[in-house]
């Protein structure tokens, strides 16, 4: 594995073991439930908006590395952006986990921390554990009373 790699997964087992902003926020602007029951990974995704922005973004829930550190990278990347913003890194970071693997150092590019997911798109079952929460967040911000579920095929 080469350096960039060891430092990537070092990443992501770092905020597997101590994730961010893990908790409950209350009261909450917005909120959504996603279960990948593919791996078995539950999140709750909590939103506490101040006008245009994402004030705060939380999560709570159980799952595998992948899913709890995408989560946990989710809510740091995600708070104090506007709305427009936040969809547009899901954007982004969802045209990452599913790139081929020869595109993925090219759809990295500018993701920062987030660039850790890049080796994803060539696990195609850790695709639905990477991309749950961003999901669920997204489900969240349109208000969506429906919980989130991956299901089989494309993220």
């Amino acid at each position: 594995m080469s350096e960039l790699g060891d430092l990537y997964q070092e990443l992501i087992l770092d905020h597997n073991r101590s994730p961010r902003n893990f908790r409950r926020l209350e009261p909450c602007s917005a909120r959504a439930e996603g279960h990948n029951p593919l791996c078995g990974d539950r999140v709750t995704v909590f939103v506490q908006r101040d006008g245009p922005r994402l004030a705060a973004v939380t999560f709570q829930g159980q799952g595998c590395a992948i899913s709890t550190a995408s989560a946990s990278l989710m809510t740091e990347a995600t708070a104090g952006r506007s709305e427009g913003e936040a969809r547009a890194l899901f954007e982004r970071v969802h045209a990452l986990l599913t790139a081929p693997p020869e595109d993925a150092p090219a759809a990295a590019q500018g993701l920062g921390k987030l660039a850790a997911f890049a080796g994803v798109s060539e696990f195609p079952m850790r695709v639905k554990c990477a991309s749950l929460a961003w999901h669920t967040l997204l489900a969240a911000l349109d208000g969506s009373q429906q919980p989130v579920r991956t299901e089989e095929g494309p993220a």
